[in-house]
């Protein structure tokens, strides 16, 4: 990550504000406009992997005929052979998040020739809005986001007005052994331009870690992950992880050296990356293209609350009306106009339910709205700063992407 993690600074949550963003701006930022690398920290260092450099420009991309990305089951292929086949299957993700003025990028793999695109949702989370640079073919696109699944750090975005684009050759993740060859490619540093591939192997099946967003201070348990010493960056996030022939078998998520998962450490310099396996990840997608909300899965634009909240975990604090230790979660601010700040809340207050949901961490919010949309009508409890307590109707807003 470019910049350290700061505690004391107000952080803009999904679901209700957005996450600062983790990468690399498409054109030079102007002051005080910040550009950060796209990823994840796991537990111990273990990093998500979108990146960036500030101020880069996005370099001259590849041009190759439309079409889908060429691959054999059968023959064994070279890194520089899988990169020719499956670079133009790639994309170059620039978010931006007007609410803190930053911008990330990642990578998405094209799934169809008009332009849906899988990435991970921490590549896109807190876009308000998303510009898109097919690799296939050399142009910009904006796009939406179709849905996303944050539990499993899954996200479907559609490019506008896309056509011809070339898609990328799926393979069977459920078929992936321990010391099977692989390459990972992406967005690394978030430069643009020709991705990056870094060769390796599969070190592990079936792995869980908890990733962690330094700038955020936001994390997440991500589970069934594939794990190599593929050398994935901060940029790759949403890249594609493919086999000897050149087929998709996992997506970027995380890496880092120095970590630890499942309650083992490993060597400091030691690489060590993940890939959500691309059988769950085509799971999810389906069930994003059939328009089906679960507890984890959002469908359409992010419901708005327009809060900011102190860091991840924000205990309310002690002798609200003789309650010490009050649970719940402390405001640092409100958007203004937003349904939060009309409803009254403001800095210090604690809030304690979202939805008749009781919350006692800032991720609980953005999980109580999972099922809602802008228009929908829900119910907040808080605490002020003299243990009063209050509960409020509120009509959600359109937001940016969780």
């Amino acid at each position: 990550m470019s910049q350290p993690y700061d505690p004391n600074h107000p952080q803009h949550w999904p679901g209700y504000l957005a996450g600062p963003g983790y990468a690399f701006a498409s054109e030079p930022p102007p002051p005080p406009r910040r550009s950060h690398k796209r990823g994840l920290i796991l537990t111990g260092a273990v990093a998500l992997a979108a990146g960036a450099a500030a101020g880069g420009l996005i370099g001259t991309l590849n041009r190759v005929p439309a079409g889908t990305a060429t691959a054999t089951s059968k023959t064994v292929l070279s890194a520089s052979q899988i990169a020719e086949r499956v670079d133009p299957a790639l994309v170059d993700i620039v978010s931006a998040d007007g609410y803190q003025q930053a911008t990330s990028a990642g990578t998405g793999i094209v799934l169809t020739s008009n332009g849906e695109v899988l990435t991970n949702n921490h590549v896109i989370e807190g876009a308000t809005s998303i510009k898109v640079t097919d690799v296939g073919n050399g142009r910009t696109y904006a796009a939406t986001v179709v849905g996303y699944d944050a539990s499993d750090d899954v996200a479907v975005i559609q490019l506008q007005n896309a056509s011809g684009l070339t898609t990328a050759s799926l393979g069977d993740s459920s078929s992936v052994n321990t010391g099977d060859s692989v390459v990972a490619l992406g967005n690394a540093g978030g430069k643009g331009g020709t991705p990056s591939a870094a060769a390796g192997t599969v070190t592990g099946l079936n792995q869980s870690i908890t990733a962690s967003d330094e700038l955020a201070g936001t994390s997440e348990q991500l589970t069934d992950l594939i794990q190599t010493n593929a050398g994935i960056q901060p940029g790759d996030s949403g890249g594609s992880l493919v086999n000897a022939h050149g087929q998709v078998i996992g997506v970027d998520t995380a890496a880092s050296s120095g970590y630890q998962f499942q309650g083992q450490s490993g060597q400091s310099g030691q690489t060590q990356a993940f890939a959500i396996p691309i059988n769950k990840a085509m799971a999810i997608v389906r069930q994003i293209e059939a328009g089906t909300t679960s507890a984890s899965v959002h469908i359409g634009a992010t419901a708005f609350l327009g809060l900011q909240v102190a860091g991840q975990d924000s205990g309310g604090p002690e002798g609200f009306g003789g309650q010490g230790g009050t649970s719940g979660v402390t405001v640092a601010g409100t958007v203004s106009g937003s349904p939060a700040a009309t409803a009254g809340l403001v800095q210090g207050d604690v809030i304690t339910a979202v939805d008749g949901q009781s919350v006692s961490s800032a991720v609980d919010i953005p999980r109580a709205l999972v099922k809602h949309h802008p228009g929908d009508s829900i119910s907040i409890t808080w605490l002020d700063q003299s243990g009063q307590s209050h509960t409020a109707t509120l009509t959600l807003a359109t937001g940016p992407a969780a």
